[in-house]
């Protein structure tokens, strides 16, 4: 026996969807037993710049060890963040 699925609804903003399916089942709404594996090889996560103030002693010597690695300071600043963060 079919499912009688409510109709979903039209959103005006990402932010109106998100909030909608934060407080609702979405087995009412789709048929999960259809889906399909997607795959999004090039999808990156969404980044945002930001400023930050260092000492200049601490910088060179975070573009010293950069250098020693062969990665660029920028990246290997994210990685120890990351790290660090987990």
């Amino acid at each position: 026996m079919k499912k009688h699925l409510k109709p979903v609804p039209k959103f005006r903003s990402t932010t109106a969807e998100r909030k909608f399916w934060e407080t609702h089942d979405t087995t009412q709404y789709l048929d999960w037993s259809q889906a399909q594996l997607a795959r999004f090889p090039n999808l990156r996560p969404s980044t945002k710049s930001i400023s930050l103030r260092l000492p200049v002693d601490l910088l060179e010597r975070i573009k010293v060890e950069a250098n020693r690695r062969d990665v660029p300071y920028q990246s290997l600043i994210k990685v120890w963040l990351h790290e660090r963060a987990s």
